[in-house]
């Protein structure tokens, strides 16, 4: 099998294949955790409008000077990019409190205004690159948009750092997000803050999302911030069987999906995105055969 080959074969295999799949399972750990809340306030579309709210991160770091010819994972352009996810995960929060609004429609509203000034930003900075004799600066997909198959220690470093982070939040915090989760018109008489706690998951989702976009591609990170938490809801309505199941369904897709990807020379993105969603479905069946009545006992004549 080519997966043994490649974990526990030559040295140089070993310290190429490792750091991916360590990174892999790390963030299936992390954006797991947080699919949960996500499925049950209906913000799958959150990831998409982070993720792409970025592009005006990557704006202002171009403005600002911080990406230089090919270098396109330097601390600064990571920190301004971070910075500006968060920033957009506040912006989403402070639109979708207003009475009557939408979290969709807030997400759609810094998406498109945040790409706009990206796109602005990032055509400016190349104009004044190409005036000036500078090299151009990298493509917007190679900043944004990583191979989990590219990534190497030091992406594994801090995707553990940013995994632990984020879950000791969530641990934290743990009881009043759930519960605002679950019944947010009722949170603020039991004492937990209904603004406080939405703020708090669009912040942990911005630092997931980032992380797990530049390690393993925007696909993917919208991916793991849905399945895993979707397919726990199919088959428990208990929180602590819900949270178990989701993390046991985001680990074990990451690593199918790896091994198919190593064993058919498939790309790892999509694989482990196949992988997740035939456990979706599977799970969806699941929770369709236990719900079926069952069939009328016939009386004897």
């Amino acid at each position: 099998m080519r997966t043994l080959e490649y974990l526990f074969g030559a040295p140089e295999l070993r310290a190429t294949f490792w750091p991916p799949v360590v990174v892999g399972l790390l963030v299936a750990a992390l954006s797991s955790a947080l699919s949960v809340p996500v499925v049950l306030k209906r913000m799958a579309f959150v990831g998409q409008g982070v993720s792409h709210a970025a592009f005006g991160g990557v704006g202002v770091a171009l403005a600002l000077g911080l990406v230089v010819g090919a270098a396109a994972h330097g601390t600064g352009l990571l920190a301004v990019v971070t910075l500006f996810c968060i920033a957009a995960a506040l912006g989403i929060a402070w639109l979708s409190d207003r009475p009557g609004a939408r979290t969709d429609t807030a997400i759609g509203i810094v998406l498109a205004g945040s790409m706009a000034v990206g796109f602005l930003l990032i055509r400016a900075a190349a104009g004044r690159m190409r005036a000036t004799g500078l090299p151009p600066p990298p493509s917007v997909e190679s900043i944004l948009f990583g191979s989990v198959l590219n990534v190497g220690p030091g992406d594994a470093v801090l995707a553990a750092v940013v995994a632990a982070g984020v879950l000791a939040v969530l641990w934290w915090y743990r009881r009043p997000l759930l519960f605002w989760a679950f019944d947010e018109g009722a949170s603020p008489a039991f004492g937990v803050p209904s603004r406080a706690m939405r703020s708090l998951l669009l912040i942990v989702l911005a630092l997931a999302i980032v992380v797990t976009m530049r390690l393993a591609g925007v696909v993917l990170a919208t991916a793991l911030l849905v399945l895993p938490g979707a397919a726990a809801l199919e088959l428990s309505d208990r929180l602590r069987p819900v949270y178990a199941i989701a993390m046991a369904v985001g680990i074990l897709g990451v690593a199918v999906g790896l091994v198919l990807s190593f064993e058919m020379n498939w790309q790892p993105g999509p694989s482990i995105v196949l992988a997740l969603t035939a456990m979706f479905a599977a799970a969806r069946a699941s929770s369709s055969l236990r719900s079926r009545p069952a069939p009328p006992q016939e009386r004897p004549a």
